[in-house]
């Protein structure tokens, strides 16, 4: 849909041309080239351009934005600013993906007590040590309802997960499902030696390592 018919019913009304392109987000200068039927050099520029973009746009698959695809032309030595680029990208209906901002997983709670490391950082799995060892961590999933937060149990030993609890909080109640699960589950019969980080988030006590007496 064309927006020449408003802008040249605004001039007949006496108003400024100027101002009506600026809020349409329409060149003035295509707007009179369009309207004398003889496009001026800047909206053959402008067609030229959009050309290009459109090329680069194709070729990052449709990834590329404003800043990058301003690059790419200048590295080919086409001449033009940024904001025109922009601009065309608008008016030809084309934008680049933007990565989804990154939620920040783990902060350090100042207020957790120091924990020896009962597990002496050996992660290695060893199948004569099935539930001495275990360790846990959150993962958070999006949804369109907001935040999910997956709390896992993972018995180091084997590398299976033995227990884990799902809820929209990160409150200790999350953890401790997760490891009242794994009991449930595993059924120890000796102390576990639970290993999770520090995070304030769901943190278990506010302990990084405890033992698990069942």
């Amino acid at each position: 849909m064309t927006v020449d018919p408003f802008i040249e019913a605004e001039k007949q009304s006496g108003h400024n041309v100027k101002r009506a392109c600026e809020l349409l987000k329409v060149s003035r200068t295509a707007f009179y080239a369009r309207r004398t039927g003889n496009p001026g050099p800047r909206a053959v520029r402008d067609a030229e351009l959009t050309g290009q973009i459109a090329a680069v746009h194709q070729h990052s698959r449709g990834t590329y934005g404003a800043p990058r695809i301003h690059a790419a032309l200048q590295r080919k030595g086409a001449s033009c600013g940024r904001r025109r680029v922009a601009r065309l990208m608008r008016a030809a209906g084309l934008q680049g993906r933007h990565r989804r901002r990154r939620h920040l997983t783990t902060i350090p709670d100042p207020r957790a007590a120091f924990r020896p490391d009962l597990v002496l950082r050996d992660f290695t799995p060893d199948p004569t040590a099935i539930d001495t060892r275990w360790c846990g961590d959150i993962t958070y999933i999006p949804t369109a309802e907001g935040w999910l937060y997956l709390a896992t149990v993972i018995d180091i030993a084997s590398r299976r997960v033995v227990g884990w609890a799902t809820a929209d909080h990160l409150r200790t109640d999350l953890v401790a499902d997760a490891l009242k699960a794994a009991c449930r589950q595993r059924r120890p019969t000796h102390p576990v030696i639970f290993h999770s980080d520090r995070g304030c988030q769901g943190g278990f006590n506010r302990s990084s390592q405890h033992l698990v007496i069942v």
